[in-house]
């Protein structure tokens, strides 16, 4: 009996678990085989796998290196200590020191790119979307911070380019319409001469786009002004613009040729000196054969210091436009144009005392207040300077000479005006159009070149920029309804009182459309 009760005793003794303070089972060691996937400890989840790489710092069994990769987890401590290491060019991407690896579910691609990379295969990699092309930008002509994009030499600037070709004169129309033009101007100044009349003295001045080389199209207009001298004479201002004078003699010598024009109140007469130059011209049309030229004299326009004499027949017909200028010397200008002029850091101040030293002229030319036309007025005119700068248009003397850098300064005021054309020819005179002229873009390209003095700030390789520019100074002088005169920044060209708002605002609508859609109306022929 005492035998059993000690057996039974040393049974329960042999199931007692250990006490904690019992010495503990010692480590497995490291060199151990870890247990194969999915095995190991109950409840150690899927996600408890380590990513290559991580188990740098591992001591615990539980944090032992993955067998996926044992040599990538190498390189992964050596691009750790090292930095990451640079990718090949054309190389197909891969994961980094610092990327995301794959869970232990999803680690048998990783060695499957490992074998194929070692055959020299490139893993697959998914392809992005194709992206959808860029949207137009609402403006075609970028400024020359945009890049590439916004140098002529994209769409845009090869576009302008080829309408500049389309508006280049041909040299055989040239040559021909010039040599019916000099024809008939030789043969009035010669007639005019030979009877003896008041304008006898009177003189040739080529002015207008054509002299200035910035005509387009076609050579189907000229502007000649038959210059008169005027001894001293005394300017009273009549309107507050500074453009428009009434003009007498301060020294009258007896048998003057002025003498006949001359008012009660000493001032010359500016619309009887046009009418009688008017009706000398009729007179000499029309004794002209028609086996010489077929010459027309216009109807008198209301307000114009003009007398416009046609040539030819439509479509061939060739507008030629007179002016009557009186030629004032050895007197300086006006006080209205003392803030004018404004052409130092443009074109010297050297070449500004060169041209105040030049005589100014006087066109009969009505003055308007308001409804009230002023009869008799004489205003400014500087059309000879204003060629000369066309001409010489660079603030270097080598400016688009054969050997200087080109500039795209003339280019600029050409698109303006072709622009100006195309939407009267598309609009007609609705609107207000017929109120705006080409002498608007000439004034407004005078003024740009003094905003933007530099040759390099116009150099043909950035027209479409320039262009834009030029175009945005333009619409701020529409919208602020503000463009002074080049010599007389007192006469705001683009006054309420010249161009009501409605045709101001319609021309700018115009000219954004364009803008933003690039310019359609360039297609419209002429």
């Amino acid at each position: 009996m005492g035998d059993q009760c000690a057996g039974a005793r040393r049974a329960r003794g042999a199931g007692k678990v250990p006490s904690q303070s019992s010495a503990p089972e010692p480590p497995r060691s490291q060199s151990a085989k870890p247990p194969a996937r999915g095995g190991g400890r109950a409840g150690a989840g899927r996600g408890a796998a380590r990513l290559p790489g991580e188990h740098a710092n591992a001591t615990s069994p539980r944090d032992a290196p993955s067998p996926i990769a044992p040599q990538r987890a190498t390189a992964a401590r050596s691009r750790t200590e090292a930095g990451p290491a640079p990718r090949k060019t054309g190389s197909a991407p891969g994961p980094g020191p610092g990327d995301a690896g794959p869970a232990r579910k999803g680690a048998a691609p990783a060695r499957k790119d490992a074998a194929r990379r070692e055959k020299g295969a490139v893993p697959k990699t998914h392809k992005p979307a194709p992206r959808a092309p860029p949207a137009v930008a609402p403006c075609c002509c970028a400024g020359p911070e945009s890049g590439v994009a916004g140098r002529s030499g994209g769409v845009g600037g090869r576009r302008l380019r080829d309408v500049l070709k389309t508006l280049s004169l041909g040299r055989q129309d040239t040559s021909e319409a010039a040599e019916r033009v000099n024809q008939l101007r030789d043969t009035l100044v010669s007639e005019i001469r030979a009877r003896g009349s008041s304008f006898s003295a009177i003189d040739i001045l080529g002015t207008g786009s054509y002299y200035e080389h910035v005509k387009i199209s076609a050579p189907n207009e000229f502007d000649i002004m038959f210059t008169m001298p005027a001894p001293r004479v005394e300017l009273e201002q009549c309107d507050d613009s500074g453009a428009f004078y009434y003009m007498s003699l301060k020294r009258n010598p007896q048998g003057s040729d002025l003498d006949k024009f001359l008012q009660e109140d000493g001032t010359l007469a500016a619309c009887k000196m046009l009418f009688a130059l008017r009706n000398i011209i009729k007179k000499i049309v029309k004794s002209m054969t028609r086996t010489e030229m077929k010459v027309t004299v216009d109807k008198k326009k209301a307000g114009s210091p003009a007398i416009t004499l046609r040539i030819g027949n439509p479509p061939m017909e060739i507008s030629v436009d007179i002016i009557l200028a009186l030629e004032v010397r050895s007197q300086s200008w006006p006080a209205s144009t003392q803030d004018g002029l404004k052409i130092e850091k443009w074109l010297g101040r050297k070449v500004k005392q060169e041209y105040k030293w030049k005589p100014i002229y006087l066109v009969p030319k009505h003055a308007k207040d308001g409804r009230v036309i002023k009869e008799d007025t004489w205003r400014l005119s500087f059309s000879h300077i204003e060629k000369d700068m066309i001409k010489n248009h660079g603030n270097t003397k080598t400016c688009c000479e054969s050997n200087g850098v080109k500039c795209c300064r003339k280019n600029c005021l050409k698109l303006l005006k072709h622009l100006l054309d195309q939407l009267k020819t598309k609009h007609g005179n609705r609107r207000g159009l017929d109120k705006f002229c080409s002498y608007h873009a000439k004034t407004a390209f005078f003024q740009a070149c003094v905003r933007w003095p530099d040759d390099k700030q116009w150099l043909f390789t950035d027209l479409e920029s320039c262009f834009q520019k030029f175009l945005d100074y333009f619409l701020d002088c529409l919208n602020n309804a503000y463009l002074p005169h080049f010599f007389i920044p007192t006469h705001n060209l683009f006054s309420r009182q010249l161009i009501d708002k409605a045709s101001s605002d319609f021309l700018s609508k115009e000219i954004k459309y364009e803008i933003n859609n690039r310019f359609p109306i360039f297609e419209l022929q002429n």
